[in-house]
């Protein structure tokens, strides 16, 4: 007997239909949920549906609907360990929806995020979720008439279509430049991140509403600006180093910021928290196994990027979605110490 070594063959509705006894129209309520029919023919379908490992042409099922079922996510930096946290729970949400993520990076820079924006819309996505950025506010409102937006960790007006999730950075801040005053530090540096980049200047914020309400004077020379990433944490601190200013403890935008002033740190033999205290903000899963693990804030990014997937679908049903600020928790480790019981003043 010969073998066939052509393509399989195709499985089809209408053969689904032949092998349940049912019609086709009723085979395709029965797979998008609209279905009201016996408890038997639902059995029916589903045994013919495993039998032929049928997969519904999802390209037909999006011209007749009008939608692809496609979100589009607009990230900065897809490789980032914050982001990634995000993007898991967005792409774990989606599944249970029946949608799928398709991801694009802007790369902090506004004329990319543009651009990829008008990508995603070309291949025509039913929504999009965007991660900060700086695209101008008055184009994503504009973007939003066309498809629903949901906007994470940026502040912009609310409208029908567009929502924004985000963390209460500035209280975070102040808490753990609190905790770092009760254990005695009155030097704090601050190792700030990208510039006009609302997350960060809000820990400025909290940062310097923590040593007011503390009676402490705030002093420009211990901030130093970073990018939200190890490279900039750890030439930040250089820097912080090499002018000589006095600090016995440093509050650094973000975790990702730390692990890099941590790495200076080492590098010129101050020891943590012996010398020096070192504080981070977003609780990144790895700040547990760093060396001594981050003291830090955490905040809850899985569960925000699951937040923003349930928030879509409830925009593309056309339900009123409201702005929504989570809360933060200081996660206290090992990266910091009481002044007289291990960092110097």
């Amino acid at each position: 007997m010969k073998k066939s070594f052509g393509p399989p063959e195709t499985v089809t509705l209408a053969k689904i239909a032949r092998a349940a006894g049912v019609s086709s129209s009723t085979v395709s309520r029965i797979l998008n949920g609209t279905a009201r029919v016996s408890a038997e023919k639902q059995r029916a379908v589903e045994e013919a549906v495993q039998r032929y490992n049928y997969r519904p042409n999802v390209l037909a099922r999006s011209l007749a609907s009008g939608r692809t079922d496609t979100i589009g996510v607009l990230t900065q930096d897809i490789a980032s360990p914050f982001y990634g946290e995000w993007l898991r729970g967005i792409e774990d949400e989606l599944t249970q929806t029946g949608r799928s993520p398709l991801f694009a990076s802007g790369h902090w820079n506004a004329a990319d995020e543009q651009r990829q924006l008008e990508n995603l819309l070309a291949r025509c996505v039913d929504g999009v979720i965007v991660l900060h950025g700086f695209v101008d506010p008055d184009y994503l409102r504009a973007y939003s008439e066309r498809v629903p937006v949901v906007m994470l960790g940026r502040p912009l007006d609310p409208s029908p279509r567009l929502v924004c999730l985000g963390v209460d950075n500035r209280q975070g801040a102040y808490d753990v430049v609190t905790h770092l005053i009760e254990l005695g530090h009155r030097r704090i540096a601050h190792i700030s991140g990208h510039a006009l980049q609302p997350d960060s200047e809000q820990r400025l914020i909290g940062y310097r509403e923590a040593l007011a309400d503390a009676g402490i004077p705030y002093d420009d020379t211990l901030i130093e600006r970073g990018n939200f990433e190890e490279s900039g944490g750890l030439v930040a601190m250089e820097r912080l180093l090499d002018a000589g200013v006095s600090f016995s403890a440093v509050f650094a935008s973000n975790d990702q910021t730390a692990y890099g002033a941590r790495l200076a740190l080492y590098r010129r033999h101050v020891r943590v928290p012996d010398d020096v205290s070192l504080v981070g903000f977003d609780d990144l899963p790895g700040s547990l196994y760093l060396t001594p693990p981050l003291t830090t804030v955490r905040q809850p990014i899985y569960e925000i990027g699951r937040m923003a997937a349930d928030a879509m679908a409830r925009l593309l049903r056309g339900e009123a979605v409201p702005t929504q600020i989570m809360r933060v928790e200081l996660i206290e480790r090992e990266t910091t110490a009481r002044i007289g019981t291990g960092a110097a003043s």
